[in-house]
C-alpha cells in the first residue's frame, strides 16, 4: 500500500526530530516551518516549554511579504540570528522537521549561521 506524501512527511519530521533531541539534550532548538507561501522560524525552550525568538517572511518590517523564495528564506534567517542574540542565545540546534536541507531551508539556516548563531 502506497502512503501519501502527508504521511511520508510526518514520519520524516518525527525521524529527524527524535534523533536531534537525543543528541542535543538541553539545548534550545531553531524550529523550520515552510509552507507554499511563506516560512517561519522559532527558537524553542522545550524545558520550559516556551519560544524566545521567533521570525517569519510575513513580518512587515522585513519587506518580503508575499514571497516565498531563497531571498526570503535568508531574510529571515538573518532576523532571527539578530532576536536570539538580543534573547542571549548563542547556540541552539537546527529542527528542519520534515524539509529536506535544501533551497529555502538551507538558505535561511546560512543566513543564521553567518548573523552568529551557532548549530
Amino acid at each position: 500500500m502506497a502512503n501519501s506524501k502527508r504521511t511520508l512527511f510526518l514520519k520524516r519530521r518525527l525521524r529527524v526530530r527524535n534523533k536531534q533531541r537525543k543528541v542535543n539534550v538541553g539545548k534550545l532548538r531553531l524550529s523550520v516551518h515552510r509552507s507554499s507561501k511563506n516560512i517561519s522560524v522559532q527558537l524553542i525552550d522545550d524545558a520550559q516549554g516556551k519560544t524566545l525568538a521567533a521570525a517569519s517572511s510575513l513580518e512587515k518590517d522585513l519587506g518580503v511579504i508575499g514571497k516565498n523564495n531563497v531571498e526570503a528564506a535568508a531574510k529571515v534567517g538573518a532576523a532571527i540570528a539578530e532576536r536570539a542574540k538580543k534573547a542571549g542565545v548563542e547556540e541552539c540546534y537546527f529542527d528542519r522537521g520534515g524539509f529536506l536541507f535544501h533551497g529555502k531551508v538551507k538558505a535561511l539556516a546560512d543566513a543564521a549561521r553567518e548573523g552568529g548563531l551557532k548549530f
